[in-house]
Order: structure tokens, then sequence, then C-alpha cells
């Protein structure tokens, strides 16, 4: 869901396109493949399968039992009825032309009345088009009393009397009974009346009906001259005027009370009158200066008293007593009808796009019991209420706009947006600002970026090595390693720890690198190649040591003559069998002569090798020399040694 008007009353946006102009179907498809891996694509609510029109709806009513919307659109012209227990399109029903306004008979769906553009009434039912009747004029609007089961049709247009009329279509006798004649200013062409059937271009109609259903019952009827009649159905006789100034009278609304009368003209203006008072007690304007299309009255949860208004542009709800701005929702596309979930805080419109909306407002009320998991969905979504941030705008106080000479801006212009001790900047305005203040400000930035930069280099490096009594080689040695890691610490580790102190401080614990064991635990130590780097070391008093050491490599102290070990085999059969005590090159080994070629002339080099056969009894016959030793007699062999005779 999209929060659309992030305020102290939140709207959430439902269902509904977010642009103006709906993409072709190919297109649609494609950009749902490529979405299909996008997390908020896949999160996405649709609230109602087939909330749509191919390309407009015009309008939209929910039955009484708060189970049904139907909604009619274009194009084809087509009748849509969705039934909201199970969240999904019911029927589709196509008609021969477009339908102007419908209503509801029944507390479902299955009697409605439609008023259609060719000047025709239909009355559809579950099985279809019941019945179709045609009106003298065209009608303007479409209401139903139910106390006389009359269905009442405001036309345009004039009679003989120059009169404009209101149709009474009473579905009980299935006749038409005498019209209610109201004051519309006559026809342009003759304003005494006796003009053509269908009147003129600026004649004079009936706009607008309105019902006081739950109270006494009145009819009241808006004109194109701005004003407002009403009739007592009862003696079928006008009891009261109410005269305009500011345009037509385009939507009326009655309070449940009857006292109450919203009525909302061509030129975007709201007015509130009380029926014992002919001045209105409240004036609102919608600010765009489009026709009001709808007007009602809304109870919150809390019972407190709205009005909703809408045009083409914008939806507004505001308090009923002072007219103060409660919430608001502007959607991409045009408005044309709009229908309200009663005792809940759902509102659905019939607009101008491919897409019907949907919008929740958890203040005016809980979500309808068909789609109650927006309860839940709308408290999730309030705990992580995100910080509101301007990403360009400068926060900045009055020391600080002085500073930058923006004083003289405070009070006389709205380039600064005052906020609790401050103003907000628009950015590219502050970077402005802030150069011709300090032109150098960009160099300043330079050098202090460069600094950083060569200090955060400099931390890596050791700097000079930590300085200790005894085992220096291991200290210089960590040190290396932390370096490598690019995190260098002199107290971390064995080097802070004052367990270890005696490490680094007492004589007997020095590391001996001439020690058997340590050869054994470090074979790849270099004795003396060490030594000369630990003298340089010392010389240059802290220098950086060479960083392509081994690990393993420790610097010691006085050289010793290195005493080349002597490799001794003490197998009686490797004794027995001639070798000598020490390995021989390859080229000093002894072999067993053989044929020599002796087209090949004179031998070059310390042995002949030859691969000619030689036999088996010269082999055996053949004695070998056997050194002897002290060590050599009693012991048995335990190996051949058989790759020494290779």
């Amino acid at each position: 869901m999209k929060l659309t008007n992030p305020n102290d009353v939140p709207v959430y946006t439902i269902s509904g396109a977010s642009t103006a102009r709906p993409l072709p179907d190919w297109l649609a498809r494609k950009r749902k493949r490529s979405l299909k891996n996008d997390p908020e694509y896949a999160n996405r609510v649709e609230l109602l399968q087939d909330f749509e029109f191919e390309e407009a709806s015009s309008c939209i009513r929910v039955s009484e039992d708060g189970e049904w919307v139907m909604s009619t659109g274009t194009y084809k012209p087509q009748i849509h009825t969705h039934y909201l227990p199970h969240l999904s399109l019911s029927f589709a029903r196509h008609t021969t032309t477009l339908n102007h306004s419908f209503v509801l008979l029944s507390s479902d769906y299955s009697k409605s009345l439609h008023l259609q553009t060719d000047r025709r009434l239909e009355f559809h039912t579950p099985g279809g088009c019941h019945y179709q009747t045609r009106l003298p004029r065209y009608g303007r609007d479409l209401q139903y009393n139910r106390h006389s089961a009359e269905a009442l049709i405001p036309a345009v247009g004039v009679n003989a009397d120059g009169s404009g009329e209101v149709y009474r279509l009473n579905l009980e006798i299935g006749r038409y009974m005498k019209p209610y004649q109201v004051d519309v200013g006559g026809d342009d062409l003759t304003t005494a009346g006796g003009g053509a059937l269908q009147g003129g271009i600026n004649t004079g109609s009936v706009n607008v009906a309105a019902i006081a259903e739950d109270s006494h019952n009145l009819l009241a009827f808006g004109t194109s001259i701005g004003t407002v009649e009403f009739w007592d159905p009862r003696t079928k006789a006008r009891v009261g005027l109410l005269r305009g100034k500011e345009g037509e009278i385009t939507a009326l609304d009655f309070d449940r009370s009857g006292l109450s009368l919203a009525t909302g003209s061509s030129e975007g203006l709201v007015q509130i009158f009380d029926l014992r008072r002919p001045v209105p007690m409240l004036r609102k304007d919608q600010g765009y200066g489009y026709p009001v299309k709808t007007l009602m009255h809304m109870t919150t949860s809390s019972q407190e008293k709205k009005i909703l208004s809408a045009d083409k542009r914008i939806i507004k709800l505001w308090d009923e007593a002072d007219g103060k701005a409660w919430t608001s929702v502007e959607p991409a596309v045009d408005i044309n009808s709009v229908a309200w979930c009663k005792e809940s805080g759902m509102i659905l419109t019939a607009n101008e796009g491919k897409q019907q909306h949907a919008f929740f407002i958890p203040q005016l009320g809980p979500a309808p019991k068909w789609c109650s998991f927006l309860d839940n969905m709308v408290e999730e979504m309030a705990e992580e209420a995100p910080a509101e941030t301007y990403d360009n705008y400068k926060f900045l106080t009055l020391p600080e706009l002085n500073a930058l000479n923006l004083g003289h801006l405070v009070g006389t212009t709205n380039l600064l947006r005052p906020y609790m001790h401050g103003y907000f900047v628009a950015s590219r305005l502050y970077e402005e600002a802030r150069l011709i203040a300090n032109p150098y400000i960009w160099d300043e930035e330079r050098t202090k970026r460069v600094r950083e930069k060569v200090e955060k280099e400099r931390a890596s490096r050791i700097r000079g090595s930590k300085k200790v009594k005894v085992n220096q080689s291991l200290v210089d040695k960590m040190l290396k390693r932390q370096e490598r890691r690019q995190k260098v610490d002199e107290d971390m580790g064995v080097l802070g720890d004052s367990r270890f102190g005696k490490l680094f401080e007492d004589e007997e614990f020095t590391v001996d690198e001439r020690s058997r064991e340590f050869q054994a635990l470090n074979p790849s130590t270099k004795v003396g190649e060490r030594v000369e780097a630990s003298r340089v070391g010392a010389e240059s008093d802290g220098s950086e040591s060479d960083g392509t050491e081994d690990d393993n490599d420790e610097v010691v102290g006085p050289s010793k003559p290195k005493v080349k070990p002597e490799m001794r085999i003490s197998s009686s059969s490797y004794k027995k069998s001639g070798h000598q005590r020490q390995d021989k090159p390859l080229g000093s080994r002894t072999h067993v002569g053989g044929r020599v070629d002796k087209n090949k002339g004179d031998i070059v080099g310390e042995r002949q090798v030859t691969f000619a056969p030689r036999t088996w009894r010269k082999e055996q016959q053949r004695v070998e020399p056997v050194r002897k030793g002290r060590r050599d007699e009693g012991r048995r062999s335990a190996s051949g040694n058989v790759f020494r005779r290779l």
C-alpha cells in the first residue's frame, strides 16, 4: 500500500494506477515480467479482482448491505458488479449506450435503475435488462424516493411555461406522474417560454436533486441559475427557495438530521446552510475552480462530523463545524464519482483512468468486514513510520543565515521555510550563497579531504617499533602482522597484557633461536641473514622493517659458524651394500661396466652410460667390496635401499 498523504491523517492507496496515462497491454505485460523479482511489486495488494474498465469509469455505488459494488464505464459501455466477500468480479454486462448515472433500488444489486445518455431509463435485474423507457428530455441526475416509490429525473430545458422539469416515474403504478416545475430562468431564446423542445445552448436546467430520507423527506433541486428549491412530496408544492449567486448548483446533500444542507457550485465553492437560516453558515473553496461533483456528510469512528467534497482533481475531507481541513487525496486521474462504504474508512472512486481507485483512511473508520485484514497491515505500517527527510534542503539557524548574507530573506520570500528554531533552505541556494561568501571554499574543502586521506594512510603504518629489553624480534614480528591487517596497536594482545610482562623484561624468558627446539618449530629461520637485519635495524634506530621478510624469520644475536649436519644411516644392510656414508653426485657414483660401442671414439665425461644388456651370471660373480666398521656387525637389514643403487 502506498501512503499518499503522510500527515496527521494518513490516506492509504489500496488500488489504482499512479499514472494518468495507462500503458498498452503488451507493454504492461512486459513490465510485469520485469518486475517479478521486485519485492515491492511482489508485496502489492490487489483489493478487488478486475476492479477496472477498458478505458474509464463513470459512476459507482455501494449497496446498503455493504456486500456489493456496482460501477459503470466505457469503452465499450458496460456494467461491472463485484461481490465484496469474495473480493472478485461477480458479472459484467454490456449496454448499447453510455451510462450517465444509476441507483440501486434494492438492498443488494438485484434491482437497479440506469439513466443512459440517449434519454432512456433501463431497469436491470440479475437476468439482464428488464425494461426500457424513454424520457422527453435529457436527464441530468437520478434519485429514488423510497417513501413514494418514485424515480426523480432532473432534466435540461424548459416546458411551454418556461419552467424546468423534474420527471417522476412511479414504479408502483408503472407510469409517469406530473413533473415538478422548477424555475430555471427560462430558455435562452425566449425567456418567457415557448422555446425549442430540447432548449437552446444556454437554456436553463435542473442539474441535481437530493432527498432527506432519514428525516422530513423534503426534496431539494439545484438549478443552473444557482438557486435551490425545496418541494414537499406530500403536497406536491414548493415550500422554500434558497437563492445563490456564484455559478450553477452541481451537487447537493442532506445531513441525516435533515437540518443541514451542503451545496456545491460550478465554481468549486462549497456552502453549508441551516434550513432555518437563509445565509450560509460556512463557505469553503475547493481550490481548483472545477465544478463540485460529489458532496457527502460523513461521521468518523470518533463521532466527528466531516464533509467530503470532490471535484475532478481532488477529494477533500474537512470539519463541518469550522471548515478546518482534515485530510485530502489527489489521484493522478480525473474523478467522475465517489462512493463511501458506510461505517468504515473505505472510499471507492470512478475515474478517467483504466483502474478504479480505492482509498483507506484509518481515522475515518475501520476497514470493512470484507477486507478486515487491512487494519493489521495499517498497524504494521504505522509502527514503521519513516521520519520526514529533506534531501534537497539544508537546515540553517538565524546566525548561520546572517553569516551567509541571507538574513534579509526572512519574512520577505518563500525561499526560506521556517521550522522550529531555524529555516530550511534549498541546497542549491545554500551552495551558491556559501560560494559567494567564501570564494576559496572549494580549495579549502579539497585540502581538507587530502589531509584526511593522508592521515588515514599514516594511521595504518608503524611509526616506531616498541622498544623492550628482551625478545625485541618477537615484538617486531607481532607489529608487522598487525600492519598487514591494517590495524596497528602496540597495546593489543600479548603486547598489552600484564600477564606476559616478564616475557619482554626478564632475561630468563629470552627465546634462544639457536636451540634445537626453536629450529624444529621454525625450520625456515635463516639465522645469518637475520643477524645482519638485526644489526641494520639497531643502527637505523627504529626504522621500518622490510615487508618482504618471512613471518618465521627471527632477529638473533651474534652469529656462530653454522655446522653442516652429517646425514648418516645406521642400517646394517646399507653398510653391507657398499654405500658410502655421504651421498655423492650422480656423476661420481659407481656404475657397473657393460658393452662399449667401438665405433664411437673416445669417451668424454666422467662415466660412460650404456643401455646394452648384461648377463645375470656375471653380475653374481662380481664381488662388491664391503666396508666394515665396529658398528656394522650383528645388525639386521631393515631396508634394502633399492633407490640408492640407481
